[in-house]
């Protein structure tokens, strides 16, 4: 089954930093959790060129930071001063407590990023951070960039049964999404238009595919997207200051409010309806 999943409509916008929050388990129709499984959320963020995020702290969250627009100025106790960009990764294990800042300078051009907050298995592991350079893309095909903690698979790690690919996608052209046995795929869509079982995804939506079927997907523009398989049964722990924040609303609010959307949607449909036959009468 493969659920889409339009432009989140969850924004916080703290002058000129701006976060499009995306939530996979909120796709499903009757969701029980914001997550699935392992994966938290997919955080879209934008930076103003001169603008910083003073220190503060994380916990418990694995959190992946990918930059295919733009310059992301880290820096930290432990690592120092890190420059991450279209060529470099960088995953922070935050464990029991880790510190960081994030800016840009003046000069720098502005921050489209993504920000992806990842469950750890268990709660206060050992606070760890990768930085490195990417593997060189190759255009059309996945690069596996991040999977679980000893598998080897992957460049970088996160300490829970997940797997990060990216890839830039030629106009016109199709390829079939990673697969894992009993893994679920999550992707997003960074930019571009891409159609996936008939249905369009465009900038910024994103589907959750809930089986480890064969799934192909066509580019109609040049696009770039990510995705993720995830194991939906993981143990994982659900206590990140960030991907699981006490303020993201329960599932019982969240269904409700997709309900009323959808009955809006359908509404207002139908009162366009009528008003395009009133019209034609006249």
């Amino acid at each position: 089954m493969l659920l889409k999943g339009a432009r989140t409509f969850v924004v916080r916008d703290a002058g000129g930093f701006v976060a499009h929050v995306n939530m996979p388990g909120w796709l499903k129709p009757k969701p029980t959790d914001h997550g699935q499984g392992p994966l938290a959320m997919v955080v879209e963020s934008i930076l103003d060129p001169g603008h910083q995020i003073a220190m503060h702290e994380h916990r418990n969250d694995e959190i992946i930071s990918w930059v295919p627009d733009g310059v992301m100025r880290h820096d930290d106790k432990a690592a120092g001063r890190l420059v991450i960009d279209r060529d470099h990764l960088m995953v922070m294990n935050a464990g029991v407590s880790f510190w960081h800042s994030e800016e840009t300078l003046a000069s720098d051009p502005p921050l489209r990023m993504l920000q992806i907050l990842v469950r750890p298995r268990a709660v206060d592991l050992e606070p760890k951070i990768q930085y490195g350079a990417m593997p060189a893309a190759a255009a059309n095909v996945w690069r596996h960039l991040v999977g679980p903690e000893g598998e080897g698979a992957a460049p970088f790690y996160v300490r829970s049964a997940i797997d990060f690919f990216d890839m830039r996608l030629d106009a016109g052209l199709r390829v079939e999404f990673p697969q894992k046995q009993g893994r679920d795929l999550y992707f997003y869509v960074f930019s571009g238009s891409v159609v996936v079982d008939r249905q369009t995804f465009a900038e910024g939506e994103q589907g959750l595919h809930l089986s480890d079927d064969k799934l192909e997907v066509e580019a109609q523009s040049a696009s770039t997207l990510v995705a993720f398989l995830l194991d939906p049964n993981a143990s994982i722990t659900m206590q990140g200051t960030v991907g699981d924040h006490k303020k993201i609303p329960p599932a019982i609010i969240i269904r409700a409010f997709l309900r009323w959307r959808k009955f809006r949607h359908m509404w207002r449909r139908h009162l366009s309806h009528r008003r395009s036959k009133t019209e034609k009468a006249i």
